[in-house]
């Protein structure tokens, strides 16, 4: 082809990446890997490994440990030994190990791009001009919090040793984003990459080597499902923090509810990707390139789910088409490729099923005409049109290059069909009106709500999810809020849970001729008094055993009554800040009028003294949390980009609390004054 013939056409000819030096240290290791345990590589304990390759290839790249028990045992032990140096140290000190890996992170940044590409399958331009450059400004963000962290978190300490899961589609990032704040609250590590993608974990232990991070501060084990699990149960580890699937991260929480362990998830997500009649299309389709089509859409915040205004859906569709005919799809080595490889065969198979089945409940299914490679993992880019809300690809996470899409009226609509899913990671809203997009994101259940932009993160900012999206952040002082405890709490004894009392029939009237006036207590269900269901009692018993009379004992039905009046009571959670206080500080009135009968009446259970001080420090409570109300404010975050970062309190939603039974009063009103002071609404069982 001629010059003049290539000006004309304005093909891309192929600019491959050297991967030259990546591939001479998995050479210099002979291509076979230990795990990195106190400062050293160590074989796996029971001799087992296992393959990894590039999906691009399919070729072999290097053989990794099988974590086992042992091994999980080895490094957590590991971890434990080195605790004490490591919170020993100055803030300042700890601060220079994390700018001596941000710095080693820059220098080696090429090897570690590369490396993350033959790993991933991803393309070179996202790994080496987005994921490394990301890792380095984790470590030196977060070096700025270690500096600092005596002085911003007064009365807070490190969890202790944690045990760290990450996923395969953004390899270091993740571990990033999970080890920085990690070490900067004075933590220890004991980090499992995923199965597919464990390399740059191994080379981020070579950095650690580098720089001399003491021994036993980072541990790096390698391994399938079976190693975290493994980690996840082991007894010695302090916090959990797992990024993956929603299905992981429910067997985590199982797992560790009956422990002492802190834990934050980072689960999937169904973004909605909302486009109105006034956005700037052009602009609204380069971000869904970026939405959907980023990271072959292995993406846990991916804009999945389109959302187009009625009238503009065809030309939009026309638009989206037209874009994805210039996708190029290929060799991810080369620095010309927009959409690289599958990260393994079981994901791509995962892709094709979700999509055939897409396509039989009704979807119209478009791929572009552009070249797929015959060798290696690839999946074209495709938009699923036509999409019922309802369909298996508006509901699942199919983490892949998918597109399904919707249309919508009105921006009530809209809202509706963006909150129609049990996640809640991310979304986005693109509007030229300012009035419309945060009208419409702030009702959207979303973690995170990009507006007229998508996928920009930043160490400044945090982000996560929550419904089956996750609860925790990652990134700025949230995320440094899932690696501290408070330090009273760390030296408060355990409390023993109190047994429940045998029920006894209630005694006889003794005075049959001037029998007392029974008082009927019932349940307080949407603002009324209200019988059980069940139509059954339970005796209340003083301490000494007498019967003090009986409340309703409520059952599935009134629960569920219970939870239908919160949903309707969600304006709660709208109500200003200060109204919110004003209702709170007359609760602790009405409680301070009659502070004489109902500290008689707490008497009879606990005590004189204690009743007497329930009631007191009670009223003392709720002032606080009646002050804390409108206090509690969000935060305007500095990413180095031109955006601005608003962090915004919302409540959580509908809250069920079980109090304790040896602070009856103290320990319904710490925990529902608590709730309700920050809009939430609450069912609680004394």
């Amino acid at each position: 082809m001629s010059i003049v013939e290539k000006f004309m056409t304005m093909e891309y000819g192929p600019a491959p990446e050297d991967p030259r030096e990546a591939v001479a240290w998995l050479d210099l290791h002979e291509r076979r890997f230990g795990h990195f345990i106190n400062g050293n590589w160590q074989a796996p304990a029971a001799g087992t490994y296992f393959e990894t390759a590039d999906p691009s290839t399919g070729e072999k790249l290097a053989t990794v440990a099988q974590g086992s028990m042992e091994d999980v045992d080895r490094a957590v032990k590991a971890a434990r030994a080195a605790l004490p140096a490591w919170q020993a140290l100055t803030p300042h000190a700890r601060a220079r190990y994390l700018y001596a890996l941000a710095r080693q992170v820059q220098k080696h940044s090429r090897w570690l791009a590369v490396l993350e590409t033959l790993d991933n399958g991803k393309p070179i331009r996202e790994s080496r001009d987005i994921d490394i450059p990301l890792v380095a400004r984790h470590f030196y963000h977060h070096a700025g919090w270690a500096q600092l962290l005596d002085q911003e978190f007064p009365g807070y300490t490190a969890c202790g040793v944690v045990g760290q899961i990450i996923p395969w589609n953004f390899p270091l990032l993740m571990l990033a984003w999970k080890i920085a704040p990690a070490l900067a609250t004075g933590n220890t590590v004991v980090l499992k990459p995923a199965e597919f993608t464990p390399l740059t974990a191994l080379a981020f232990a070579r950095i650690c080597q580098e720089i001399a991070l003491p021994p036993g501060v980072v541990n790096i084990v390698t391994g399938d499902g079976a190693t975290g699990d493994a980690l996840v149960k082991h007894p010695d580890v302090d916090k959990i923090a797992f990024t993956g699937s929603t299905e992981v991260g429910r067997a985590i929480r199982k797992a560790t509810a009956q422990s002492h362990k802190k834990i934050s998830l980072e689960l999937g997500g169904k973004s909605p990707f909302i486009i109105f009649e006034d956005a700037d299309l052009d602009s609204a389709v380069e971000g869904l390139v970026d939405g959907i089509w980023f990271n072959q859409g292995q993406v846990c915040c991916a804009g999945s789910r389109l959302l187009m205004q009625e009238s503009i859906a065809e030309k939009l569709i026309g638009k989206i088409q037209d874009r994805m005919n210039t996708l190029r799809i290929g060799p991810p080595l080369d620095k010309a490729i927009d959409i690289g490889a599958i990260v393994a065969q079981v994901q791509l198979e995962r892709i094709q099923r979700l999509v055939d089945q897409g396509v039989a409940e009704g979807a119209t299914c478009w791929q572009p005409s552009i070249p797929v490679p015959s060798r290696g993992l690839y999946f074209p880019p495709t938009l699923l049109s036509n999409v019922h809300p309802s369909s298996v690809v508006a509901q699942q996470e199919i983490f892949g290059p998918v597109l399904a899409a919707m249309t919508f009226r009105t921006p009530r609509e809209a809202v509706e069909l963006a909150n129609n899913t049990v996640y809640g990671l991310a979304a986005c809203v693109w509007s030229e009106s300012i009035n419309v997009a945060l009208h419409v994101a702030a009702q959207l259940k979303a973690g995170v709500v990009w507006v007229n932009c998508t996928n920009l993160f930043d160490a400044a900012c945090g982000f996560g999810g929550y419904r089956e999206s996750g609860f925790g952040r990652e990134g700025g002082r949230e995320g440094l809020m899932e690696y501290l405890e408070p330090t009273w709490f760390k030296q408060a004894p355990q409390i023993q849970a109190t047994p429940l009392a045998i029920e006894q029939p209630p005694e006889p009237a003794t005075d049959s001729s001037n029998p007392a006036i029974d008082r009927t207590v019932k349940l307080y269900i949407g603002g009324k008094q209200a019988r059980p269901d069940s139509g059954y009692s339970m005796a209340v018993r003083a301490a000494d055993g007498r019967l003090l009379g009986e409340a309703p004992l409520g059952n599935r039905k009134d629960i569920r009554n219970a939870v239908e009046a919160a949903r309707k009571a969600e304006s709660w959670g709208k109500a200003t800040a200060n109204n919110r206080a004003q209702v709170l500080y007359y609760i602790a009135e009405n409680l301070s009028q009659r502070r004489e009968e109902i500290a008689a009446r707490l008497s009879a259970v606990v005590g004189k003294k204690q009743a007497q001080a329930e009631v007191s420090i009670g009223i003392e409570r709720i002032f606080s949390y009646a002050a804390r109300a409108d206090k509690f404010d969000g935060a305007v975050h500095n990413p180095p980009f031109r955006n601005v970062a608003l962090a915004v309190k919302e409540p959580i939603g509908t809250i069920g609390i079980l109090c304790p039974a040896d602070t009856p009063l103290l320990g319904f009103v710490s925990l529902v004054m608590a709730a309700i002071c920050m809009g939430n609404t609450v069912i609680a069982i004394p």
